[in-house]
């Protein structure tokens, strides 16, 4: 028993989250972090950005999901019914961050977001940024600082885009 969200994800081969003494979820470490069960879940395990949206668009291999400034697409549907409310999990890791607009993204205006850098941190290994989108809401990116000087390098002020496949989301309805 641990309230070390570190310490479960690298020493427990099987985590169960409890909240108000009932199970939310029982997996393995990479299950509960990459498919969280619930909203709680997902905030409870690692960062995730949590967006609230409205199910507008579901079929068998896909749904559209309307998130104030964001629009997602998500590479599989979730039997649910147009107009309910859903939650929209995305870790910042699965978002990649540029001071342009992607040149090949697969769905126009999905997945993809345009904002003012308003908080940044150089962790040495990974740079974070907060991403304030046009509506107030803020976004979250990790990127890994795969090399030591960027060519399109990101500061305080600057208007960047962030985009993530159609594989990065959660759609959580609780």
């Amino acid at each position: 028993v641990t309230h070390d969200q570190e310490e479960a994800m690298t020493m427990a081969s099987r985590i169960a989250i409890m909240s108000e003494g009932s199970f939310l979820q029982v997996g393995t470490p990479a299950d509960i972090y990459e498919t969280p069960a619930t909203r709680f879940v997902a905030d409870f395990i690692g960062n995730v950005n949590l967006m609230p949206g409205t199910l507008v668009d579901d079929q068998a291999d896909h749904c559209v999901i309307h998130c104030g400034d964001i629009k997602h697409y998500v590479g599989h549907g979730i039997t649910g019914t147009e107009g309910m409310a859903v939650t929209v999990a995305v870790r910042p890791e699965k978002i990649r961050i540029s001071r342009h607009r992607p040149a090949e993204h697969p769905h126009d205006e999905l997945n993809l977001a345009r904002g003012t850098i308003k908080e940044l941190a150089y962790f040495g290994s990974h740079t974070v940024y907060h991403l304030q989108l046009p509506g107030g809401a803020v976004l979250k990116v990790s990127e890994h600082n795969v090399e030591r000087h960027r060519d399109d390098e990101l500061t305080w002020g600057d208007t960047a885009h962030a985009s993530w496949p159609d594989t990065a989301q959660v759609v959580l309805t609780q």
